[in-house]
């Protein structure tokens, strides 16, 4: 449990800022970096340990961290949705529709996305719930969390990595 506690607390971190409205707009590219870099030095602390960073155990963690981001945010996206069967789709969808006009696309495709989007739309405000919104809420945070938590993962190691190679050449 203790190899894991590190990734669950910083990934619970994201998976929180990512249902914040302005916040989740930094989720990807910012905060879930930062999440696997925090945990990179969490699971320093917590195992005591000063030495570098192995690149296979900083991917591990930026991986596990992305992974438990994925199912907080998900799971509270998805709760948020039930109880007040409003979210960004809702928001935007207006948008949406203006915005597919645009596309140069047939009418057909234009008309069957418009149809998704609609019923989407529809089961959400009837009963908070959708099944199509749900996977691609589950889909893009796996997919989008996995991969920046690597990044993150492995940049925060050449920075901690660095401090250390620093503070010995400095003694």
């Amino acid at each position: 449990m203790k190899k894991y506690l590190p990734s669950i607390v910083c990934g619970f971190g994201a998976g929180v800022l990512q249902i914040v409205p302005f916040v989740k707009s930094f989720s990807c590219c910012f905060i879930m970096p930062i999440a696997a870099f925090l945990a990179l030095i969490l699971d320093q602390k917590a195992n005591h340990t000063i030495g570098r960073i192995l690149t296979k155990k900083a991917v591990y963690i930026g991986l596990m961290t992305g992974i438990f981001a994925a199912i907080f945010g998900s799971a509270f996206e998805i709760f948020i949705t039930f109880i007040t069967r409003q979210n960004d789709i809702i928001a935007a969808f207006p948008d949406l529709q203006r915005m597919l006009d645009t596309f140069p696309i047939t009418e057909d495709i234009k008309r069957e996305v418009l149809y998704l989007f609609q019923n989407v739309r529809n089961e959400i405000l009837a009963t908070g719930f959708s099944w199509i919104y749900t996977l691609s809420i589950l889909v893009n945070n796996f997919i989008i969390n996995l991969i920046f938590g690597a990044i993150g993962g492995l940049v925060g190691s050449q920075i901690i990595n660095s401090r250390i190679d620093n503070s010995q050449n400095n003694f």
